[in-house]
Formats: structure tokens, sequence, C-alpha cells
């Protein structure tokens, strides 16, 4: 079973379930929230109470999307309560293209490896560990909240000062903390963790500059656990045309790391188990059209589809205007 959320004819907000391609509303539901809360207090299951509040009409998802109506799967009454993070290095095949954007001619490390090799090979020999014990941490990083997160089919802004403007195509645990302060999964859904590569590359330690960015994930929440092998094709289309596309690989398989070694190094700090909140944890990606020499513009617009997670995520591209910063004194 599927979740989207969405506005009806009428403006007002709706949850409907999809299953085998029919999706139909959730009666009595205006929020995956209220329901992910209201499950996680009842100590039951998500579909169980989807079941109990039983679906209505049929909905026409394609429509939703061409309106405008589309909402990302799950948000936060407040914003700032809804955390966007994600890990890198965590996909079998993720290495070669962060290695070749930070590695130096002529720079000299232990065995001549850069620290994204090094960070790499760590998940491969540890990211993996046998039930009940601790692997390697990941990478980890920062994207932003609530705020930052764009409806999928409306435009990605991006800031005047970027360099870069481009997609990564992944998957991202979604989760809701219990009021015991224990991270509760939903499910899984598709994201566009958008980046500024160009920024990446001038220098690793830029990293988290290059994070702090919209992006976007949906349109559909998958409930349940993630499959181990995940197709999907990643593309950009310009002026009505394919520009570029490449399949993408996920899920454990194709991955060094495990889903629960990579919660686990999210969730192990405090911070991050408040109840109430909500999580959207990117996992990684190895598929970037950045590696393959590809620069974006304004108008652009990312496709991420698969078909285990229903619709496909699309946004356009939008650069934004630039905002006059002026720090004043309060004293």
């Amino acid at each position: 079973m599927n979740l989207i959320q969405f506005f009806d004819t009428n403006g007002e907000r709706a949850v409907a379930a999809v299953e085998g391609g029919t999706a139909r509303k959730v009666n009595g539901a205006t929020s995956v929230y209220q329901l992910a809360t209201a499950a996680a207090a009842g100590n039951g299951g998500l579909a169980a109470l989807i079941a109990s509040h039983g679906l209505g009409e049929t909905v026409d998802r394609a429509a939703i999307l061409a309106d405008g109506r589309m909402l990302t799967p799950i948000d936060h009454p407040d914003p700032a309560h809804l955390y966007v993070t994600g890990t890198g290095l965590t996909h079998l095949g993720s290495a070669a293209t962060r290695d070749a954007m930070h590695k130096s001619a002529g720079t000299k490390v232990e065995e001549n490896l850069t620290d994204s090799m090094k960070m790499f090979r760590m998940g491969v020999e540890g990211g993996k560990p046998a039930a009940g014990q601790k692997g390697v941490q990941p990478e980890w990083f920062y994207k932003g909240n609530g705020y930052s997160v764009i409806n999928p089919g409306q435009a990605i802004p991006s800031p005047s000062f970027a360099l870069d403007a481009g997609e990564e195509p992944e998957i991202a645990g979604i989760y809701v903390i219990d009021q015991n302060g224990q991270p509760r999964r939903l499910g899984f859904a598709l994201a566009n963790e958008f980046s500024d590569h160009v920024t990446e590359r001038v220098n690793y330690l830029f990293l988290a500059h290059s994070k702090l960015r919209a992006c976007s994930f949906g349109p559909e929440l998958r409930v349940g656990d993630l499959p181990n092998h995940i197709e999907g094709m990643s593309r950009i289309w310009r002026d009505g045309k394919v520009l570029w596309e490449k399949p993408f690989l996920s899920g454990e398989n194709n991955m060094s790391h495990t889903i629960a070694n990579l919660e686990y190094h999210h969730f192990k700090y405090d911070l991050f188990r408040n109840p109430g909140d909500v999580h959207v944890h990117c996992f990684g990606t190895a598929t970037l059209s950045f590696a393959d020499g590809i620069s974006t513009k304004p108008g652009d617009a990312f496709e991420i589809e698969e078909a285990q997670f229903g619709a496909a995520l699309r946004n356009p591209i939008q650069v934004q205007s630039e905002h006059p910063i002026v720090v004043g004194n309060l004293y």
C-alpha cells in the first residue's frame, strides 16, 4: 500500500491509499502525520488504522499532479519539526563518482586514497554488521527542515549564489518519533536530494554548504519494508525532450550499509528522538547527471521513477533572485 496527500477539488486536505494502481480516499483523514501519530500512540500499525477508517471515493493521481494539488506524502504542522538529513557513500557504485570529484592532482594521501574512498571502503568492510552488532558509521549530512521541502510537481529553487543545480535520485526513509522517544518507520519514498556539486568539488569541506538546498520527496509513501533491489530511472527534461537519463540502483543488495545500520547512526543522537518530530532520511545514490558532464539550467525538469514507488517524482528548476542580507545590531 502507498499513501498520498493532496488538496481535493474543494481545496481541502485529503489522504488516499493506493493499491493495485487505484487511489481511494481514506475516510476522515486529512493528514498522514495525524494517522501516524495516532497509530504510534495506539501501539498499532498504520495499515491497520487505515483499514479501520475505511476507503471512500476513487481519486485521479495524474489529475492531482497535473493540477499542482499534490503534497509530499507526509508533512508536519510545524515545518521546523520535520528534519531532512542523509547519508552518502552508502551504495556500491557511489565511490567512483565522489572520488573523481574530490581527487586533487598531485595530492598524496595514505595509499593514494581520497577521504571519500576511505569512507566508502569503511562501509564496505563494516557497514553490514551481524544482527545485534553496531557497524561503522556513515558519512552524514543535514539538509534542512520542512521549510526546505518542495511538493512534487513544484519548482525546486536554486539559490542565486549556487554554482550548480543537480539532482540526486534517492530513497528516503520516513519516520515519526513516538511518545516514548522511539523512531517509528512508516515506509519509504522516492527523493530528489537536490545538491550543488560544483561547490562540493571545490573542497570536500564544502559538502555541508552544497547540501543546504531545497529538496522534494514522494509523491507516494510506500508503507512497509524497503525492497532489497530497486532499479529506477533518473531523467532530465529540457524543452520537452529527454536531455539525459540513467538507471539508479538502491536497496540493500546494492548498498554497502544495511538500512538498520544507517538508522542506528542517525537516531543514536538524542536530538533526533524528540516525540512528535518527523524525519525524512535520504540513503544516498550512485547516479548523478553531473558525473556525466551535465549542467542544468532554469526550466529543466528532473524526473525520478521506480514502479514499486508509484507515480514519478518530477520537479522543474527555478533559480532564485538575489536576496540582500543586512545584519543589523539589536543592542
